[in-house]
């Protein structure tokens, strides 16, 4: 009887779940693995760290270029109007670099290029001679026949002014001839277009006298013997025309 009876409590013992002990833990689910999500994201740190290196280096990559510091008229050098300033180089871009100045000093402005410009080859160009169908005039003016203020490039017409038949007195016919020369009548201009080629500066001797300055400006080659006559029998009077 005793020997059923442990035999009996031992099967009992066997059928019941084994619980776990204090401290121990319970196995966790195996975690499910993407390699392919691991792959991009590694990939897009990759991509990231090599965009900042990039910009890094870019801006790192800079050239000294030539800034215009005062505006410049067309036919003008840059003289001293000039500034460096640090750009990011591009190959795209013709930069005229800082150690390019002097051989750009000695060109001329093809246009009006206006203050705080970054000069680039185009803008310049060597000073050439007459225009095919040009012709260059030079004028010496009075106080009243110039305006105040006139620049290289400036567009102006120029006027016969004074007694044109003054020298054809002695006749009727020759007065009216005198008159009604190349000119065509006081309200019509000699040349409707001109434009100022050179101008006085202030501090050169180009004055002819204390009241006579020296302008020259570029006409079409058929206007260039009337306005030729009249600026040598003084009788010539520059206005600015629009267009400037």
């Amino acid at each position: 009887m005793k020997i059923q009876e442990r035999t009996g409590a031992g099967n009992n013992r066997s059928s019941a779940p084994v619980q776990p002990t204090m401290g121990e833990r319970l196995p966790s689910p195996p975690r499910e693995r993407k390699p392919a999500l691991a792959a991009l994201a590694v990939l897009l740190i990759l991509v990231g760290a090599l965009g900042a290196t990039m910009l890094v280096l870019r801006a790192g990559d800079r050239v000294e270029v030539v800034q215009v510091t005062g505006d410049i008229k067309a036919g003008e050098s840059v003289g001293d109007n000039v500034g460096s300033v640090l750009v990011a180089d591009d190959a795209g871009v013709n930069y005229v670099k800082w150690a390019q100045l002097k051989a750009l000093q000695k060109l001329k402005a093809k246009s009006t290029i206006y203050k705080g410009t970054l000069v680039i080859g185009e803008m310049f160009a060597a000073e050439s001679g007459v225009p095919d169908g040009k012709a260059v005039v030079g004028l010496s003016l009075k106080e009243g026949q110039y305006p105040e203020g006139l620049d290289v490039g400036d567009l102006v017409a120029a006027y016969q002014v004074g007694n044109t038949g003054s020298s054809n007195s002695n006749s009727d016919d020759e007065t009216s001839s005198g008159s009604t020369g190349s000119a065509g009548g006081a309200d019509t201009p000699i040349v409707e277009n001109a434009r100022v080629s050179k101008v006085p500066s202030v501090n050169s001797d180009s004055t002819i006298s204390s009241t006579n300055k020296r302008y020259t400006v570029t006409v079409d080659e058929s206007d260039a013997a009337a306005l030729a006559r009249a600026a040598a029998a003084n009788q010539v009077a520059l206005v600015k025309v629009p267009g400037n």
